[in-house]
């Protein structure tokens, strides 16, 4: 019998059914253990979007287990990322992210919410997923998302910059951690180091045409050098600049615009005035500096070679000959000399603790003084190891300075209140004999002279130290003055 408008028998028209229906049930287990998840997009659309996110080489099975069989079975749960990102997964545990997630906080953010869901997610090496990460992290920080894109790096993405940093670039990326830790990337302790992954790099620099010597010139600063031995409230980077609303220095709103230097600078140094925007900031030593800078320091170069060298020579000399004179020569037999008088008193004891406290400030001063120039070095490490918690070395520097003009000041009463003591005093004073008798025991110690030259009871070996301190303590405590009122 045949159907109607048909020309195959009913009869044999249910056997043919019946075999396509067992046909297509068992080939669909088959193809959904197909790698790639090809053939899964016959009833599942997700496919087509896998095939263009970063899990395209996944199989399907690896992210849903069991379904091999049809109907999939139902409440099967999905593996977590961790399953293949493992490192990722430790460092998001690790982070304010993972924390909070931890602490029950329903809103912290999972691997979904920044990266999109298992089908869609992008590769995070492409361009698309780099410019998306300030409108990602802004789902969450909207404040700081609209400073961000109205700041210069933000500017720069916009404009298709890619190497213009992000939000991952200095916060990181899955480990991220709160500011006020220390081991943050935008720390105190580590924002400079930050900044300087883009900031100190020739080949950026050189491509953007940014200054080349920001980097150096802040790390060779009052404020760098304090940074590099651990002080925690110097500033940094982000102090004056700017966190996430860094704009250039010709923007009015910009924290570093000459208008709003004061502002910037009273943070730290109260009762700033426009001054500040007088002197230039990033200073290179040899380069763009101020000419009265600049002679300073050409001045002491000069000053301080000559000096130390003139008294290594002379000393130096002077020590080889008493050598000589002590182990290669035969003892002359000591011949009693008659005491003509009470011998005269150099020092009174007052006086000699003066020198010592003068000998001690000066030497803590010298100690605390190039621990901040070279933090790194062991004999700083005592003074610098303290400075996140407190400032050890400035305190003690401080201390020592104190000490000093203190020892000065009294020094100078003395002068004025003793007669006695200024008749003394003034016998220090250089004379034309002190040049000669300078010449003569140079020549002597080293060699060009057969004679020591008789020398006058205060000599110029007294005269030059006496006013070397007084030179000295007189720079020190001048510029030392300047800077801890500027502080």
């Amino acid at each position: 019998m045949k159907g109607p408008g048909n020309s195959v028998p009913c009869g044999a028209a249910a056997p043919r059914a019946a075999l396509l229906a067992a046909l297509l049930l068992w080939a669909l287990p088959a193809a959904a253990q197909e790698e790639g998840g090809a053939d899964c997009s016959t009833c599942h659309d997700h496919g087509q979007k896998l095939k263009q996110s970063a899990h395209a080489a996944v199989a399907c099975l690896k992210c849903h287990p069991k379904h091999e069989e049809y109907p999939h079975p139902a409440d099967v749960p999905k593996p977590p990322c961790s399953q293949c990102h493992g490192s990722e997964a430790k460092d998001y545990a690790l982070g304010a992210h993972g924390r909070a997630a931890k602490a029950g906080n329903a809103s912290a953010p999972d691997c979904a919410m920044c990266h999109g869901g298992a089908h869609e997610a992008t590769r995070a090496s492409t361009e698309a997923f780099r410019r998306s990460v300030p409108e990602t992290c802004g789902m969450c920080h909207d404040t700081i998302a609209a400073e961000y894109n109205a700041s210069v790096h933000g500017a720069a993405v916009r404009r298709g910059v890619t190497a213009s940093p992000v939000c991952s670039d200095c916060h990181g990326e899955h480990s991220i951690i709160p500011v006020k830790e220390r081991a943050s990337p935008v720390s105190p302790a580590h924002v400079s180091e930050t900044c300087a992954r883009c900031h100190g790099d020739v080949r950026l620099t050189r491509r953007f045409g940014l200054p080349p010597d920001r980097v150096t010139s802040f790390e060779s600063s009052f404020h760098g050098l304090a940074a590099r031995a651990g002080s925690q409230s110097v500033a940094n980077c982000a102090s004056c600049h700017g966190v996430h609303d860094i704009l250039p220095s010709s923007d009015p709103k910009s924290m570093i615009h000459p208008a709003r230097l004061p502002e910037t600078c009273g943070k730290c140094h109260p009762g700033a005035g426009m001054r500040f925007a007088i002197g230039q900031i990033h200073i290179v030593a040899g380069r763009e500096e101020p000419r009265p800078v600049y002679w300073a320091r050409w001045f002491y170069l000069s000053l301080i070679p000559v000096t130390v060298g003139l008294m290594l020579l002379h000393h130096g000399g002077d020590w080889i000959r008493k050598l000589i004179a002590l182990r290669l020569r035969p003892a002359p037999a000591p011949q009693p000399r008659p005491l003509a008088g009470k011998p005269e008193m150099r020092m009174l004891p007052w006086e000699r603790v003066q020198h010592a406290l003068l000998a001690v400030s000066f030497i803590v001063l010298v100690w605390t003084g190039f621990a901040l120039r070279y933090p790194e070095q062991f004999w700083a490490r005592p003074l610098v190891m303290w400075e996140g918690n407190w400032p050890v070395r400035g305190t003690v520097h401080r201390i020592a300075a104190v000490v000093l003009m203190a020892v000065s000041v009294v020094h100078a009463i003395t002068l004025l209140a003793s007669r006695r003591l200024r008749s003394h005093w003034l016998t220090l004073f250089p004379k034309k004999k002190d040049l000669y008798e300078g010449f003569a025991g140079l020549a002597w110690a080293i060699g060009l002279r057969r004679s020591k030259p008789a020398l006058s009871a205060h000599s110029y070996i007294e005269k030059v130290e006496y006013w070397a301190v007084i030179w000295g303590t007189f720079i020190m405590a001048l510029t030392g003055v300047l800077l801890w009122a500027n502080n």
